[in-house]
């Protein structure tokens, strides 16, 4: 978290010294600040920044290459002459334990195409999931274990 907020400074630097306080700007000095501290990172001992930040990447492709298939999903179902498709609700045991992490892991599933986060249980051991084809909820769990919760660990523990 400090390198975080070093980052954050470096790139306020940056802007300071440019004399542009866009919202570009400053995220180019923010790229610069990784680039800067990449360069020194085993002298301030931030090599778990930087491996963190591509853990975060890794789970943000996975996140735009689901909604990409799902989106494509979606559509076959829809635009299919005969609809064959099991909507339903199923439980999902939650391996994230952290709030933060089950609201990601709960949006990242409602801004899926097909699925949608209902609720998570009172002790926060199970999330609810609408999907629009639930033939299948076994194989579901499996990609959202295998896929969206898994990454989230990766990235935040």
């Amino acid at each position: 978290m400090r390198l975080f907020l070093i980052n954050v400074l470096l790139a306020l630097t940056w802007a300071a010294v440019t004399g542009y306080f866009s919202l570009i700007n400053i995220a180019f000095g923010f790229v610069l600040g990784i680039f800067a501290l990449s360069l020194i990172r085993e002298q301030v001992g931030s090599v778990g920044y930087f491996s963190r930040i591509r853990r975060i990447v890794k789970l943000a492709l996975v996140f735009l290459y689901e909604l990409v298939m799902s989106t494509v999903r979606v559509a076959i179902t829809v635009l299919s002459p005969n609809m064959n498709v099991r909507p339903g609700i199923f439980a999902y045991k939650l391996k994230v334990d952290r709030d933060f992490e089950i609201a990601l892991l709960a949006n990242m599933i409602t801004l899926t195409p097909g699925t949608l986060s209902v609720d998570v249980s009172e002790d926060k051991q199970f999330l609810f999931v609408h999907a629009i084809d639930c033939s299948d909820p076994d194989a579901t769990r499996h990609d959202i274990a295998t896929g969206f919760e898994r990454r989230i660990l990766e990235a935040f523990r």
